[in-house]
């Protein structure tokens, strides 16, 4: 097939054009590099299937416009404003990128009848009340302007969906790690954590640490990613993946360091917008993609240890 990758030079982005490579198909990347960066696309720039990188602006028409004459089967959406103290800071870039963003992204899929994937986040959710985790019809609370963008593109993506009859899969993804994600800023807690850890610096944990995160990693993620864009059982539908166990945040640390005495507390930067569980229910994902993770914590954490030692890509 012939598929375009939005933010295919970010964290996860790079990933699912990897798979989309590896099964064969034709791709191409927009990516503003606002989040992305060129190097993670460097080395599968030279295959043959990866079609071009364009250095553009999903708010550019002129640029869409262009591009999608190439007639494309499937169009994963990626391309997002994903921070959260950010979006609090600024909403106006959020909403513009993740909203007015994605309209134009669905305009021309309309037009050139394409498949959207539309990447949204575990973020929409309020708290896990349940050991059974957070299914897909679990209340949303969109307690920062980035859930709140992330909702309001989920609900222009589905009214595409029942008013022109476009192909459409919502997928929110729980807290994805691994190998290529930033480990400075906010987001990426394994990373930052694995980071200091390697550089003998403190773990330093926002708030009591309670708070709990069902971590996936980015393997298993971009499989769901790739696969939700497969299957037309996921059309007009929201899909959740995630590993299906949580952990807090102290206990995430001390898998990492022994010595507690390398663990620090900080004030939280933004504790209105704080989720206090994250617990995913990925049975639906089970049930009509027949996905399920593949690499435990350990094992994520240990690839994704690897990785850091290996690069200067950080």
């Amino acid at each position: 097939m012939k598929i375009l990758v939005t933010g295919g030079a970010g964290f996860i982005g790079r990933w699912v054009v990897d798979r989309l490579l590896k099964d064969g198909h034709q791709v191409w990347v927009l990516d503003d590099l606002s989040n992305g960066r060129i190097e993670n696309v460097k080395d599968m720039r030279n295959e043959k299937n990866f079609m071009e990188f364009i250095n553009g602006d999903i708010k550019d028409i002129r640029i869409l416009n262009h591009l999608f004459i190439n007639k494309f089967d499937i169009c994963y959406h990626l391309a997002a404003s994903i921070n959260v103290q950010d979006s609090i800071d600024d909403p106006r870039t959020t909403f513009n990128n993740d909203v007015i963003g994605t309209f134009n992204i669905l305009e021309q899929c309309k037009k050139n009848d394409v498949k959207v994937v539309f990447m949204s986040t575990c973020m929409v959710y309020e708290r896990a009340w349940s050991e059974e985790g957070i299914n897909e019809a679990n209340a949303v609370k969109p307690a920062s302007p980035y859930a709140g963008s992330k909702l309001a593109a989920e609900n222009m993506v589905l009214s595409y969906y029942y008013a022109y009859d476009l192909p459409v899969t919502i997928i929110r993804p729980f807290n994805t790690y691994g190998p290529y994600q930033k480990t400075g800023g906010e987001g990426g807690v394994v990373a930052i954590f694995l980071k200091n850890k390697l550089a003998g610096k403190p773990l330093q944990i926002y708030g009591d640490g309670k708070q709990t995160r069902d971590l996936l990693y980015v393997e298993d993620c971009a499989r769901f990613v790739v696969e939700s864009g497969y299957s037309n059982k996921v059309d007009g539908e929201i899909v959740n993946a995630g590993l299906g166990k949580d952990i807090s945040i102290n206990a995430l640390a001390k898998l990492m360091v022994e010595d507690e005495d390398h663990i620090k507390h900080i004030t939280h930067i933004h504790p209105q917008s704080e989720i206090p569980k994250l617990l995913c229910d990925y049975s639906k994902a089970k049930k009509l993609l027949n996905w399920e993770p593949k690499y435990s914590l350990e094992e994520g954490i240990k690839k994704t240890e690897e990785w850091i030692k290996t690069t200067n890509l950080i």
